[in-house]
Order: structure tokens, then C-alpha cells, then sequence
């Protein structure tokens, strides 16, 4: 079988000669934006906020999309390949992007959220299917509890960086194109600003917050939420586990949790079919809420005109709901 890391490498020798021989797939560009393309959906919303009419700003995931099972398309490549900027996570969910960076020679310059803010370790808490004992694992041991698997790649989660990325955005589209700086300066300390607030609502409201536990009957992709708001969390899986089916074992631990600390509500995230988050609710006689992790959005929210901003607001009144 050809490894995904082969195939890609395949498709790139093909695109090169395609590309030699005088196709191009951005005739349609206004030559006078800078072409933004973004991986994932908090990415997109920052450079599309920054960059206003000024720049063309694409998501590279498609609305729906799993991101740590996306392969990229031939025509995804030679719009990475040909944008002015690229934005990526620089975490294990897109390791593809690294074959592409190393294969192809880009027009533009590269921006890593992971490199605009402070990082985390992922690690695994008391429950996770990552340690229970007698799991079949990927990995030859798998990490016990409280050990870390590696840096946590969801920064955008914690308004604080969200802010911290958008100005980052701001600053690099004002380097490529110095003639409008005051413009992205501008649009990314206004945007900052909103998150900003709403970075002091979430704090206003947790500061309310006695018991700040939360269960999650899912992965668990907001290490940078729960530290920023001192969150105490359960959870079936770490953030960037692609398990979806936890042991009777780990239903179990979340369940006499839910019950004995008397949790009201099981979380599960978007697009999740919530049907562990479920189950564990039904058997312990709570309620089930939705915690968006902004990650990616559905076609319809897209078209909705959804942002960062709006989605974590959501967040917000159902935390009020629910926590």
C-alpha cells in the first residue's frame, strides 16, 4: 500500500509538470488583493477580518470537514502553492502541509499559529481511553495518566491567543503589503478588540462559577480554554485522538463522575454524532450541550456569515444554560 506521505509526494511530481507546461488555476484572481489561504476555520476568520476588501482569503479545509483525516486535492496544492500568505497550525492534524512545503516552491510566506502564542502540552486526564488497560493502542506504550503526548495544536481556543493570532495575521499581511499597513493594523486591533471583550465576558462569567467541572463525552480539544478559565475536565479522548468508540471502562468513569459530583450537563463538539456523550447522560439522568470548538464550521454557518466571534458567543449563552 502507498503510504500517505508517497501519494502525496506522487501528486506533487504531477502538478509540477502540469504546471510547467502553463496551467494555472487563479486566473479569476484580482491581481491587486493579496491571496490569503487559510487550513482551518479560525485561521480563515482572523485573515478574512484583518484583510477586508483587501485581500482574497480561501479556506483550505471544506465546511464539515474532520481536519485530522483531510487530504489535500491536487488543486488544494497550486493554491497553497501560489497564494501570497499560508496559514497553517503547524500541529500532528496537518503533518501534510510539511510534504507540501518541502516539495513545492511557494510564491508567498508561511504563518504557523502555533508560533503567534505561548503553547500547551495535550495531555491525558483520569478516564481517557489513551491509557485504560487492556485498550488495543497505535503506539508501542501509551502515555499514563498525566503524562503529556506532545504540544497541544487548538490555540485558538483561549480568546486570549485568538487575539494574540489576529494581530499576528495583521502584522504579516501589513509586511507583504506595506502600501495599506495602516488598513490591516487597523482591521486586526478592532477585531482583537471584540475578542477581547468577549474574552472578559467568558472570565466575568466563570468568575460566578463555583464548580467549574466539565465533562466531556468526546475529544477533548480545548486544553487552551480550560487552562485559561481554570476548567477542571473529564473527557473519552484527548483533543486530537481520532478513537470514537471508548471501552465500557471509560463510559463507566465518566458516568459515576457525572453522577457523583453531580455534573448537569455532558458535552460533546461539533460534528460529533454525540452518541457517547449521549449515553453516558442517559445513564447517569443528566442533560447533553454542545460546545463548539470552532474548528471548522458547516456550509450553512459558513453562508450564515458565522465568526469566531458569534460561534464563541454561542458558547457562551449555552454555558449559561448548562454549566
Amino acid at each position: 500500500m502507498v503510504n500517505k506521505r508517497a501519494f502525496l509526494c506522487m501528486i506533487l511530481a504531477l502538478l509540477l509538470l502540469l504546471s510547467a507546461c502553463g496551467q494555472s488555476v487563479e486566473e479569476d484572481t484580482d491581481p491587486d488583493q493579496l491571496t490569503v489561504v487559510a487550513t482551518v476555520y479560525p485561521a480563515y476568520d482572523f485573515a478574512r477580518a484583518v484583510g477586508g476588501d483587501l485581500a482574497d482569503v480561501q479556506l483550505l479545509l471544506p465546511p464539515g470537514t474532520e481536519s485530522h483525516s483531510y487530504e489535500p486535492t491536487p488543486a488544494d496544492i497550486l493554491v497553497v502553492q501560489d497564494c501570497d500568505l499560508f496559514i497553517y497550525l503547524g500541529g500532528e492534524s496537518d503533518t501534510w502541509v510539511e510534504t507540501i512545503l518541502e516539495s513545492v516552491e511557494l510564491r508567498g510566506q508561511t504563518l504557523r499559529m502555533v508560533d503567534c502564542v505561548p503553547l500547551l502540552e495535550e495531555e491525558t486526564v483520569e478516564g481517557m481511553e489513551s491509557y485504560e488497560e487492556g485498550h488495543d493502542h497505535d503506539h508501542d506504550e501509551a502515555p499514563g495518566l498525566g503524562e503529556v503526548v506532545g504540544y497541544d495544536e487548538h490555540v485558538w481556543t483561549s480568546p486570549k491567543n485568538a487575539a494574540l493570532i489576529t494581530r499576528a495575521v495583521g502584522d504579516k499581511l501589513a509586511e507583504l503589503d506595506p502600501a495599506n499597513a495602516d488598513t490591516y493594523a487597523a482591521n486586526s486591533a478592532d477585531y482583537a478588540a471584540q475578542i477581547e471583550d468577549l474574552d472578559r465576558e467568558f472570565a466575568d462569567f466563570f468568575a460566578g462559577v463555583e464548580d467549574r467541572t466539565m465533562v466531556f463525552g468526546d475529544r477533548f480539544p480545548l486544553r487552551y480554554f480550560a487552562e485559561e478559565f481554570n476548567i477542571d475536565y473529564y473527557a473519552a479522548f484527548p483533543g486530537c485522538s481520532t478513537q470514537t468508540e471508548p471501552s465500557a471502562a471509560t463510559i463507566a468513569f465518566l458516568t459515576d463522575k457525572v453522577r457523583e459530583e453531580q455534573i448537569p450537563t455532558v458535552w460533546y463538539i461539533e460534528f460529533s454524532n454525540h452518541l457517547v456523550a449521549d449515553s453516558i447522560a442517559e445513564s447517569a439522568g443528566v442533560k447533553t450541550a454542545m460546545f463548539h470548538t470552532c474548528h471548522n464550521v458547516s456550509a450553512d454557518d459558513l453562508a450564515a456569515g458565522a465568526t469566531y466571534v458569534s460561534l464563541m458567543e454561542q458558547n457562551l449563552e449555552t454555558l449559561r444554560e448548562n454549566l
